[in-house]
């Protein structure tokens, strides 16, 4: 399943594919995530080598969450906890759109388990669907229409 921002994206870095943050400022639509990534000091860990597999929530997404959620999460004295939510996004491990159809459960950076489920080729994590799968970067890419919080 490769969508048509992971082809319009290769075409724009060549052959060469683009780490995760990278792709994730290239595609416009992921400003809020750059800037929370940032804030939780996690931009040099997704750079690296990896393999991890990110299910990045757009602007939509962030914007679904309750006002002031965001502003509030970037704030210094919030960097742990935005890191911990942050992380419940990311995969240790490259993990396909297919490999997410056949589990019903994984393990995230964080610690905690996401709940998968796949019907009639729409994939589930959570309660956010997947909306773009294997985008194409260094490391993996799966974009999502809602934010994921870990239950605390």
């Amino acid at each position: 399943m490769l969508s048509v921002l992971a082809t319009a994206m290769l075409a724009l870095s060549g052959s060469a594919r683009m780490n995760i943050v990278e792709q994730a400022v290239a595609a416009g639509s992921f400003k809020t995530l750059a800037t929370a990534l940032q804030a939780a000091g996690l931009i040099k860990t997704l750079k690296g080598k990896g393999p991890f597999t990110v299910f990045a929530p757009t602007d939509e997404a962030f914007s679904k969450l309750p006002a002031g959620t965001i502003e509030s999460l970037i704030r210094p004295e919030n960097k742990e906890k935005l890191k911990a939510i942050l992380l419940y996004h990311v995969l240790s491990g490259d993990v396909t759109a297919a490999q997410t159809e056949k589990l019903s459960s994984t393990r995230t950076i964080n610690g905690h388990d996401l709940r998968l489920s796949a019907n009639n080729g729409t994939v589930m994590v959570n309660e956010a669907t997947v909306v773009k799968a294997d985008v194409l970067a260094s490391n993996g890419i799966h974009v999502i229409d809602t934010m994921l919080l870990p239950k605390e």
